[in-house]
């Protein structure tokens, strides 16, 4: 069968890849290290200095450069740094002992969490279960703000520690990862940890808690659930800057990127046209024109018509049955994953080939549904296809989306949020879980959905979205879900015909 997709919207014409790109982020984070500085000059009084970032954009990169420069400074001599979950603590106390040595950055965990180190962690810093287990010689202590804000743990790290070169408290500058997934009530803890707080993150990461509801109503400016940099973005003690690049994605997915962080002055992405590749093998028939849409690095939705009812609007097995189709083919026969790496700067260096048959790295596939159910028959759809095609590791996998958050994949198969919904809610509407959901690939995105996804955002009830403005929800209004679906390259495929 022929399919016809729809043209998605045209490539950004004053798009700047390569060193150009990479060159923005460098100045933005060079800016934010220069008011880092002034402030432990004692030139600028600010308190909080705040690193946007997109999806993708190297963030952990920047913070590190961060890190490095205040421990430079002669007002500097212990930093803390904090993130919400142990999963984004470990790599980045990885990252900084390879930078500084072992003996001068401390991992500061709990010891339950300890097994779950990975080695290659363990073998770049010195490690601590307890406040009287760090060593004296550590400059950088890392740990989660449960750790790092438990009750009594500022007077804990003062008795042991002594205070930095503030003279008052342990650290001179907290460092918090992730930003926008700690909510202002966890970041509570740990603010007087330090007189000056950087956050770094991705304004669209989805909190830990929805923040949409605010119980406090005789306060509106106030929700301890919500992210906290927003509690702060306004202030006048806050520095913000954006990190106008993103490295994961494909030169294609930009316009995507754009139509999330549409109210950035510009966002460009270090990966040239060609710069990755899918190879694929012969595929025939509708699978075969969705992968090669796919390949192409254009974000690709794919409409399913005549299914029979869900069970509700996001536990969806005939659905999953078409992904199960269209993945088959390809599973069936070695397909080819191609990416151009690049330098510190961005510079174009040399080509990494990964294929199924030994996959490396990033998983090259991964399923992602929204809630614990959907994403319970997705896995069983991906064992199935793992014990019949004897898959080796890291081909194909299965996740939630919220679970997905900070990780990366070559090409994600997703079911879209809004697929069978009959309107427009707090949960299938959410900034964060359609833009992470969106945002995972560096080489292919593949969204599927229910038919009629134009006809539910045309006959929805206008309501009110301000996703990156807090307080207030942070639901997509219903033209936001119409610009990014135009970044898609579309099509139908009607029930009944043969997907391969």
């Amino acid at each position: 069968m022929t399919i016809t997709f729809s043209a998605p919207a045209p490539p950004v014409g004053d798009a700047i890849h390569h060193e150009a790109a990479a060159n923005g982020n460098i100045e933005a984070a060079q800016r934010a290290i220069t008011t880092l500085l002034s402030v432990l000059d004692g030139e600028a009084d600010h308190d909080k200095i705040l690193l946007r970032a997109a999806a993708g954009a190297g963030k952990s990169y920047a913070l590190v450069r961060m890190v490095e420069a205040a421990l430079g400074h002669s007002n500097c001599t212990r930093v803390g740094v904090t993130a919400f979950a142990n999963k984004q603590v470990f790599p980045l106390a990885g990252e900084l002992g390879k930078e500084l040595g072992a003996s001068r950055v401390c991992l500061f965990v709990a010891a339950n969490r300890l097994p779950e180190v990975p080695q290659d962690v363990l073998d770049h810093v010195s490690v601590a279960t307890s406040t009287t287990g760090i060593p004296a010689t550590c400059a950088v202590v890392l740990g989660t703000s449960h750790k790092m804000g438990a009750w009594g743990e500022a007077q804990r790290f003062l008795d042991h520690l002594g205070p930095a070169a503030n003279a008052d408290l342990p650290y001179d500058v907290l460092f918090v990862d992730e930003a926008w997934q700690l909510p202002l009530h966890r970041y509570a803890m740990v603010e007087g940890l330090a007189p000056l707080s950087v956050g770094v993150g991705d304004v669209g990461q989805l909190p830990p808690i929805d923040p949409g509801q605010n119980p406090w109503r005789g306060d509106p400016g106030y929700n301890p659930y919500r992210a906290w940099p927003t509690a702060y973005e306004d202030h006048d003690g806050t520095f913000t800057v954006d990190l106008p690049a993103v490295w994961r994605p494909t030169a294609a997915q930009l316009p995507l990127w754009r139509a999330f962080y549409s109210d950035w002055d510009r966002l460009d992405c270090v990966a040239a046209p060609g710069d990755r590749t899918v190879e694929l093998p012969v595929l025939a028939g509708a699978a075969g024109a969705v992968w090669a849409s796919v390949a192409t690095g254009t974000p690709t939705l794919l409409e399913v018509d005549g299914l029979p009812d869900p069970e509700a609007a996001d536990v969806d097995p005939p659905l999953l049955g078409v992904i199960e189709e269209l993945l088959t083919p390809l599973l069936e026969n070695e397909f080819t994953v191609v990416r151009r790496r690049y330098d510190g700067v961005g510079s174009p260096q040399d080509e990494v080939r990964i294929s199924s048959t030994a996959p490396s790295g990033d998983p090259l596939i991964v399923v992602l549904a929204t809630r614990n159910q959907a994403v319970d028959d997705a896995t069983a759809l991906v064992e199935r296809l793992t014990e019949k095609y004897d898959l080796p590791d890291g081909v194909l996998l299965t996740s939630t989306v919220d679970s997905w958050q900070g990780q990366t994949n070559a090409i994600t198969v997703a079911i879209h949020p809004l697929s069978g919904a009959d309107h427009l809610d707090e949960f299938n509407s959410a900034f964060g879980r359609l833009a992470v959901t969106c945002t995972r690939a560096t080489h292919g995105l593949l969204m599927v959905a229910r038919a009629g996804l134009d006809d539910l955002l045309s006959e929805a009830p206008a309501r009110p979205g301000t996703p990156l403005g807090e307080p207030g929800t942070r639901s997509l209004p219903r033209q936001t879900h119409q610009r990014i679906l135009a970044t898609f390259s579309r099509a139908t495929l009607q029930l009944g015909m043969d997907i391969v």
